[in-house]
């Protein structure tokens, strides 16, 4: 890597090709960027001062045979500054009648010096090789950059020499073995919106390959604006912000490592489950396991791709839940519970279960599995390594084959827990709050009675949690005299048997009110009789005229009995 002070004709040096990723998004600059650059430009020629315009990352690409061009690099970041300052340059050069400098800095020969993606390259080349000042339509930005320095732009305000001089970018050369994806992962962070796919899309197409493209990327990923908007969806998974195309890519590069005709080694799967590196796996992938053939796997990404977008739906967290057994509740706790780990076997599971009855009976299991190990305040720390790579290595396809895995482990860390543990777990576990929440509404979509209820379930994100007994129950609750008492109904106000979904977080004076006033509110200020209103987990017990330690046992088993019923084993 060569970092440092670089001038325009440091970039643009006259035997230079500067190759932006051919299906990188298009252009997107506007009239804010524009009549900011032209004034920034005026500025420099009249103040003959340094001016810094950003950064420009280019990578070396490898020479072969018969290259027109000995030195052409990839426009990894800088695609925006650097076609703006072309067009401007061509502009300045039209009105002037002097293209000595645009001719010395963007055109090789017959060759323009920056070659442009898919959906600007023919708008582009036509502004580069005008031969004179025209009106050109079009409702490409490219375009209206033209026509907007054609309408805007002064010649007699410029000095070419000064922003020759003084225009000054941080250059950040990078040679054909290094990293691009680390320096992506640093755009990333600095708020350019940038990811593993589009690193992936350049990857695996040529600039003659329009039509793989289309078949196997253009189709699926970028087929219209609802499709744009579902993979680019960006949601939190663990510590970082994901989109769905990223998730995607790495649960189908999870599920690959595991075909056993590959024979992946352990030290490469391990590697390859790093999210940070996912585009370096997949090009070490196909290196290694593939025999460096990018198009072997074009086919089944696409199968797989068309899978993950009919069935993952993160808008089921804000709907209704069914009380059915099928994808949507998997889809409620993969969204609503923050347990994105299970999607690489989820969809290894869709892709390779056909029959309806038996997919919905494993995913009935799974539910099972996940709820009563939340219940039971289980450690979820190897759940990475169970769905990316066990589960799916030993190919368990049904909830037969899961229970015998679940029962052949010597080590015991993914254990299920028994109905004795459960009940343990609802008597005495302190959970965080949206697991609290989480098991609550599941248990409540399993049991309502949707045709004699007349209040609709809403979906898991729309509840929030309250402890029907407040953390500060000593002001309005009775004074216990007794330390250890105050301790067990300290321990026992934690617990599930005292907690309970809300459609809206109660005014503070009613939360820490005693239970009467906390159950029918007080003037204006309502209470749990109208938040908790139709809860089958909470209707009984907003008839009770006293809450304490005994009936959140009562109530703890009750929770226990249905939730034993609803995830048996």
């Amino acid at each position: 890597m060569d970092a440092g002070k670089r001038t325009i004709n440091d970039i643009f040096n006259g035997n230079r090709i500067l190759e932006i990723p051919f299906f990188q998004r298009a252009y997107v600059w506007g009239d804010e960027q524009w009549e900011r650059l032209l004034e920034d430009m005026e500025n420099v020629s009249h103040a003959n001062k340094p001016y810094f315009l950003g950064s420009v990352i280019l990578k070396q690409q490898p020479t072969t045979t018969g290259n027109r061009v000995g030195d052409k690099r990839t426009l990894i970041d800088g695609q925006q500054r650097l076609t703006t300052l072309s067009i401007f340059f061509k502009v300045l050069a039209l009105k002037t009648g002097d293209d000595y400098e645009f001719n010395r800095m963007f055109k090789l020969r017959d060759l323009i010096a920056v070659q442009h993606n898919h959906n600007d390259i023919d708008a582009y080349e036509l502004v580069m090789n005008l031969s004179e000042l025209k009106d050109l339509e079009g409702s490409d930005n490219i375009t209206k950059a033209y026509t907007y320095f054609q309408q805007n732009l002064n010649a007699d305000k410029l000095d070419i020499n000064n922003i020759l001089s003084k225009i000054l970018f941080v250059g950040i050369d990078l040679d054909e073995n290094e990293d691009e994806q680390q320096i992506f992962d640093t755009i990333n962070s600095l708020g350019v919106k940038l990811t593993t796919a589009e690193l992936l899309k350049n990857y695996f197409f040529n600039r003659d390959e329009i039509s793989t493209y289309n078949t196997y990327w253009k189709n699926i990923f970028e087929k219209d604006d609802d499709a744009k908007n579902y993979w680019d969806r960006e949601i939190t998974a663990g510590r970082l912000k994901r989109t769905f195309i990223d998730l995607f890519f790495f649960s189908y590069l999870q599920i690959k490592i595991q075909d056993k005709t590959l024979n992946v080694k352990t030290e490469d799967k391990i590697e390859f489950s790093k999210v940070e590196h996912l585009f370096e796996s997949y090009k070490s992938f196909i290196k290694n396991y593939l025999g460096n053939d990018k198009k072997a796997i074009l086919t089944e990404i696409k199968d797989y791709a068309l899978i993950f977008q009919e069935n993952f739906d993160f808008d089921t967290i804000e709907n209704e839940l069914t009380d059915q057994s099928g994808i949507e509740r998997i889809n409620a706790i993969i969204f609503g519970l923050d347990t994105s780990t299970l999607i690489p076997y989820v969809l290894y599971v869709l892709k390779n279960v056909s029959n309806d009855t038996d997919r919905n009976e494993l995913f009935d299991f799974l539910e099972t599995y996940i709820l009563r190990r939340m219940v039971v305040h289980a450690n979820t720390k190897n759940y990475n390594q169970l769905f990316t790579d066990r589960l799916i290595n030993n190919e368990i396809l049904s909830k037969k084959q899961f229970l015998e895995f679940l029962e052949g482990q010597a080590d015991k860390v993914n254990f299920l827990p028994s109905d004795e543990e459960l009940k343990q777990g609802f008597d005495g576990s302190y959970l965080i709050n949206k697991q609290s929440a989480g098991i609550l509404y599941f248990i409540e979509s399993k049991i309502r009675n949707r045709s004699l209820q007349s209040t609709q379930l809403l979906g898991i994100n729309k509840y929030s949690l309250e402890h029907l007994m407040p953390k500060k129950w000593e002001n309005h609750w009775g004074k216990l005299s007794n330390q250890e008492d105050k301790i067990k109904r300290n321990r026992k106000l934690l617990t599930l048997g005292n907690l309970t979904i809300i459609t809206q977080a109660l005014n503070s004076t009613i939360r820490d009110a005693n239970w009467t006033v906390k159950r029918k509110g007080k003037a204006d200020k309502k209470g749990l009789n109208t938040y908790s209103a139709g809860l089958e987990t909470m209707s009984h017990y907003l008839t009770l005229d006293e809450w304490n330690e005994q009936t959140i046992e009562e109530r703890a088993k009750f929770l226990y009995d249905k939730a034993k019923e609803i995830w048996k084993i």
